[in-house]
Order: C-alpha cells, then sequence, then structure tokens
C-alpha cells in the first residue's frame, strides 16, 4: 500500500502542471444551454482521459449537452467506485472573455472554476495518478458526468441511474461546504409553474365585469408562502410573478414560479400533494400548477455516515480534518443517494462564490482534495 503522504507530496509536485490544465477547463465554456460548449468539453475530456489511460465514451443527447463516461480498469473485481460531477456551468458564453481565468492571492479565479471545473480536473488527476502507480484501486473506478446539473439533469439522470446501481459508493465532486465540510445533508427540490386564468375587462367602464389574474395570483402566492416550516426544513418561495397586459385593463391572466424545498422525501411529497389541492377564492378564476419534486434530498443516513467516517479518517491520515454540514441546494448526488447508495458530497475544491462573479478556489487545497479523493477509492475498492 502507497504511504498518504506519498500520494499528497505526488500531487503537490505536480500542481503547476494541474493549474495549467484548470486554465484549459475553465476557458472552454460549458454554460448548461451552450451544447456546443458542453460538447466540446465532453469531446477533450474523454481524450485526456484516455492519456491517462481510462476508457471513455461520450454518451450522445439531443435535448441538452452530451454527456461522459469513463472507467479506469482496477487490478481486481468487486463493484466499482463512482466519481460523479457535471459538464455544464450557470455561465453563458463570453464570460470568460470578460472574465478570464486568473491567479491571486493564493487563489484561483474564473467563471464555473469552483462549480465545477476544478471538480472535473480533481477526476483527471486521480485518474492520472491510478495510471502512474502513485494510487491503486482493486475495484475499477467510473467517472460520470452530467450535462445539466445546473437545470435539473432531466438529460444525464437516465444515463446516471443505472450506472450508479451497479458501484458501491458515489463521491460527488461538488465544491464542499465553505471551510472545505463534506455534505451529508442536502435538501430536496421541486418546482411549480402557477398559471392563473381570469376575465378581462376595461378598468374604468366594466370594471365589476372582470376577474383581476393578479389578485387572484397575489392570494395563492400568500397561500403559498404560509407553508414555509422552518421547524421541519421546509421552504416555499414563489421567486418570480408576472401577469396583466395594460394598466387599463382588468387582467385576464397572470403565472408565477414556485420553489418549494423539504428535509424529508415524505414532506416533500406532502407538499407537492398541498400545493396541487389548492383552489381559487374567485370562482371566476382557474389555477392550475405544472411541476413537481425535481429533486429527492439527500438525507443522512447510516450509509452516507459510515461513508463519511471512511474519509475523515482518510483526510486524518495526510492531516486534513474533514468536517461535514447540510445545504439547502440540489445536486445529483440526492439522485443516487435515493437510489439507496452509499454517497459523500461536496468533495470538491474548497473556494467560494458559486454562481457569483467572485466566484474561485483555493489553490492550496487541489493537491489535499485530489490525495483525500485518490486515497478514498483505494480504501473503498479493498
Amino acid at each position: 500500500m502507497i504511504a498518504p503522504l506519498d500520494v499528497l507530496r505526488h500531487f503537490s509536485a505536480n500542481l503547476d502542471d494541474a493549474l495549467a490544465l484548470l486554465k484549459r477547463l475553465v476557458e472552454m465554456e460549458s454554460g448548461s444551454s451552450d451544447k456546443r460548449g458542453i460538447d466540446g468539453l465532453a469531446e477533450f475530456l474523454a481524450r485526456e482521459f484516455v492519456a491517462r489511460g481510462a476508457r471513455a465514451e461520450v454518451l450522445l443527447l439531443t435535448g441538452s449537452g452530451n454527456a461522459l463516461k469513463a472507467v479506469w480498469r482496477g487490478t481486481g473485481s468487486g463493484q466499482p467506485v463512482l466519481f460523479l460531477g457535471h459538464l455544464d456551468t450557470v455561465w453563458p458564453p463570453g464570460t470568460a472573455a470578460v472574465r478570464p481565468f486568473a491567479l491571486k492571492d493564493g487563489k484561483a479565479y474564473g467563471p464555473g472554476v469552483l462549480d465545477m471545473k476544478s471538480g472535473i480536473l480533481l477526476c483527471l488527476l486521480v485518474c492520472g495518478a491510478l495510471h502512474e502507480q502513485h494510487l491503486r484501486s482493486n475495484s475499477d473506478v467510473l467517472f460520470f458526468f452530467t450535462p445539466d446539473e445546473e437545470t435539473g439533469s432531466a438529460g444525464g439522470l437516465p444515463l446516471l441511474t443505472p450506472i450508479a446501481k451497479a458501484c458501491r459508493a458515489v463521491l460527488c465532486v461538488e465544491p464542499p461546504l465553505p471551510g472545505g465540510g463534506a455534505k451529508t445533508f442536502r435538501k430536496g427540490v421541486g418546482r411549480f409553474h402557477l398559471r392563473v386564468d381570469g376575465v378581462a375587462a376595461h378598468a374604468g367602464v366594466d370594471h365589476e365585469k372582470g376577474a383581476n389574474a393578479i389578485l387572484e395570483l397575489s392570494r395563492q402566492v400568500i397561500k403559498l408562502q404560509r407553508m414555509t416550516s422552518y421547524e421541519r426544513g421546509i421552504t416555499v418561495s414563489v421567486g418570480m410573478a408576472r401577469g396583466g397586459s395594460a394598466a387599463n385593463v382588468v387582467p385576464d391572466r397572470a403565472e408565477a414560479e414556485v420553489d418549494f424545498r423539504f428535509s424529508t422525501l415524505k414532506d416533500g411529497r406532502r407538499l407537492e400533494r398541498r400545493i396541487k389541492r389548492l383552489r381559487p377564492l374567485d370562482v371566476r378564476c382557474s389555477i392550475e400548477f405544472e411541476g413537481g419534486i425535481n429533486r429527492p434530498p439527500l438525507e443522512r443516513t447510516p450509509a452516507v455516515s459510515g461513508l463519511y467516517q471512511k474519509a475523515k479518517a482518510v483526510a486524518a491520515s495526510i492531516g486534513m480534518e474533514l468536517g461535514e454540514g447540510e445545504t439547502g441546494g440540489g445536486s445529483d448526488g440526492s439522485f443516487t443517494a435515493a437510489l439507496g447508495i452509499p454517497t459523500l458530497d461536496g468533495l470538491g475544491v474548497d473556494g467560494d462564490g458559486a454562481h457569483g462573479v467572485h466566484e474561485h478556489i483555493l489553490v492550496s487545497d487541489l493537491p489535499r482534495r485530489a490525495a483525500l479523493l485518490g486515497l478514498l477509492a483505494q480504501e473503498l475498492s479493498q
């Protein structure tokens, strides 16, 4: 078995090369709606994984960018370990030209550098270390990247599910909690589009003949917001609303976008049913909800807790303290955890500013994160 500190020294000695590769990844823009950019990144990564001794396959999709699967063949048998990430970022094409990759004061800046080009980089580094025998794995190590995690993984999830079901554990390279902690709990996420249809009328001549859709929408918004229960970990938020056509017309249509979060799948389903049962107060209006739960929660099950304890022990072997905690955001790790597969999320590089203009990673965290992931995969393969 290779000494943990030797693995850390390997990644530290190759930090400059890793940063050069990270710069290339950031410059290869891959916004969720940019199929050309995502497909180009998938092809580039496939070549990079092959160069590191893996087999790689670009999985073609039409409704989104393409996905990527790579496999490093282990020396024995047994269920593989899955590294899980995503190719897309929230940034549109052209952002990198305005806000290019930059190194300053021990930090690396750039659109998508934290979420999650640096996580993709970690996967390449671990695969390279396996190929060069700085790490060893008895079982196969899989790397899978969805193309649309930022928008709900509608295209990536059907590909991810059968891959994940064949694995013993999932290591998700999403950004960690502030300070570097792993994510052992995530809230579930749901979305609804609410439409209200009323009756149009002249606001001055026939006001009483109108059924104001905006007024009815406002009443429904109040009902929705009151479903929030901080004690149960439930939040409902109407984040966007629009309606009407002119100031002198009683509006006959209004719409809203509703976000809801929940701590348990049971609460999520109950909340979903409750929202769908809402009825208009003005009987001349009609309301319609479209949508529902799109991500289950990542609950802190014994399997998740056990995987975290293994990661914590591996981190200690390289002088690293790995904390844990929860977050309200969702990820593809929520899907794999809901399948009953031990999943540990937030194993990416420490930093700050995901989806913000100050997005960055801590350069010093790159080597130890790569070492943690590689050593954990090695441990799980025994």
